[in-house]
């Protein structure tokens, strides 16, 4: 039952403001409802009902690390939540999908741009309204797809778009592809031996040409911005200015996407927010 009661307890101190959510119609309690929770957290709501009243006590590690970010807990909380679990907690070795407290306030408030999070292997792990209006919503493409790497070096039958559901052209693809091989070059070394890590860059190497050969010479860049053009299907070409910041020891990459104040793409990125997404992963 402590599980349950502790995600209660969580649920109840965070408000749909905090995380990133409108206010709606009158609340009788300041925190989330079991239907918000349940949509941050990509799982169902009556997933989270079992979970509440102790009728279900040992979720996956994937559920888990969903529930901590959507409640935005702290480290030390993160890790007692997988405990209560039955789970061992992520350690210095493995890729964390967590996205600190203070991190997701601010990214909260970053209304008028497309955002998006990214684990260090370029996992998808959260986007905003502004990012599923832009690029399409990725939670209609299955979990193991949403890599960024994946989508830069298809392989096979398996391969992209999923990051965006339409064309995107960048204004330099040598660059971007150069940038993305050295941040998987660089997390093989911040966490070695990582199995999705390993399994990713053994894909990568076999099926993709391209990245095996950038892969096999060592190739290192600091691209860490780039303008690129979304083919909206809607509201037509949008241009935005991509830029890419790192965050702490995890190695998180966050994705901005911004427009040109008042020009014809800002008109046309607002155009697409008006056309309808869902809400926030």
């Amino acid at each position: 039952m402590e599980l349950g009661v502790t995600l209660r307890a969580w649920r109840d101190r965070l408000s749909p403001a905090a995380a990133g959510l409108p206010a709606g119609r009158s609340r009788r309690a300041a925190g989330l409802r079991r239907e918000e929770l349940a949509d941050l957290a990509g799982i169902s709501v009556d997933y989270v009902v079992r979970l509440e009243q102790g009728r279900f006590t040992s979720p996956s590690a994937q559920v888990v690390a969903a529930l901590a970010r959507a409640l935005q807990l702290t480290v030390a909380e993160r890790d007692h939540l997988y405990r209560l679990a039955g789970l061992v907690p992520p350690t210095g070795g493995q890729i964390s999908e967590h996205i600190p407290p203070g991190l997701r306030r601010a990214l909260n408030r970053l209304g008028d741009a497309a955002v998006a999070v990214f684990a260090a292997d370029w996992q998808l792990i959260w986007w905003n309204r502004g990012w599923a209006a832009l690029l399409g919503d990725p939670s209609s493409v299955p979990v193991p797809l949403r890599n960024f790497a994946r989508d830069t070096f298809p392989v096979g039958d398996d391969g992209g778009p999923y990051m965006s559901q339409w064309p995107v052209v960048s204004h330099a693809p040598d660059e971007v592809e150069a940038a993305v091989v050295s941040d998987l070059r660089r997390a093989t070394g911040r966490f070695p031996g990582n199995p999705r890590l390993t399994r990713l860059i053994r894909s990568l190497t076999e099926g993709n040409r391209r990245f095996a050969e950038l892969w096999s010479a060592g190739s290192v860049g600091a691209h860490r911005e780039d303008h690129k053009v979304v083919q909206h299907p809607v509201v037509g070409p949008i241009e935005v200015d991509c830029d890419v910041m790192s965050d702490g020891d995890a190695d998180l990459k966050v994705v901005i996407l911004t427009v040109v104040p008042d020009t014809e793409d800002e008109s046309r990125f607002r155009l697409a927010l008006v056309a309808g997404v869902s809400a926030p992963a």
